[in-house]
């Protein structure tokens, strides 16, 4: 069984190709997913899912960084986060790529999203991209305030970063979890990477529709394609593919709280 553990499901909702989506993960045994929040639409997306196919997809409700600036609703954040059928605040973090003259902004926002999940010990789903040094300081303390259990503090999506801050993020408790991007030709340095990281705090993702990994290059990534990152993950486990994905299942579940 394979738990991909970010998706973003908007857009096959929008193009009516959910239905097929989801009968190719079944048939790649991608049994669990995260729908993944980020705005009010996305997390009004993410609950609707949850309901309509419980057990299979879980929710997650946040305020991703392209929002900073703007009047969010963290009440309204609040109300999500508590329910039941959330299992994680995200996702939410810092991205200076594109936008470093929104950093303070981006800053606010993310430290709102963590005081959520403080109230509500659930974990959070962070991005980070090129914003090492101030994710670190807020990750930091948002461990000191965080009351819930220590392996369900949080998860760092989609992780590209130096062995450094992999391990500054472990020693705060968080896990990692890897996309298709381990595929790619050009990753041998986070390949290099991942070896450090331990088997027990690693995840494994596609962040669908986004970075389809080889041999899908150029296609819109879905869940099924996750089977694909977990086999070249276990390559570098020097393991199965059926014990990397029982593993990472196994770390999911820990995480978000699920049975």
């Amino acid at each position: 069984m394979y738990f991909d553990t970010h998706v973003h499901f908007d857009d096959f909702i929008t193009d009516g190709t959910l239905e097929q989506l989801l009968e190719r993960a079944e048939i790649s045994d991608v049994c669990k997913m995260v729908a993944v929040g980020g705005s009010p639409e996305a997390n009004g997306t993410a609950q609707m899912l949850a309901k309509a196919f419980p057990n299979r997809i879980y929710a997650a409700a946040g305020y991703d960084r392209h929002l900073a600036g703007t009047e969010c609703d963290i009440p309204a954040l609040q109300e999500l986060a508590a329910r039941q059928d959330t299992v994680a605040i995200g996702e939410t973090g810092l991205d200076y790529f594109y936008e470093p003259d929104a950093a303070r902004q981006q800053q606010y926002l993310f430290s709102q999203c963590l005081e959520v999940a403080v109230n509500v010990s659930k974990p959070v789903i962070i991005h980070t991209r090129e914003a090492d040094d101030d994710t670190l300081a807020i990750l930091s303390d948002f461990s000191r305030q965080w009351k819930g259990d220590a392996a369900g503090i949080g998860v760092i999506h989609c992780f590209t970063r130096s062995r450094k801050m992999a391990g500054l993020l472990l020693d705060l408790g968080f896990y990692i979890s890897i996309s298709g991007i381990v595929t790619f030709s050009s990753a041998e340095s986070l390949r290099r990477v991942i070896e450090f990281i331990p088997a027990d705090r690693l995840l494994i993702e596609t962040d669908s529709p986004y970075l389809a990994p080889v041999p899908h290059r150029g296609k819109r990534c879905e869940p099924a394609f996750v089977v694909d990152t977990a086999k070249r993950l276990a390559e570098l486990y020097d393991c199965t593919v059926e014990l990397l994905a029982e593993t990472t299942a196994e770390n999911a579940a820990r995480l978000f709280g699920l049975e």
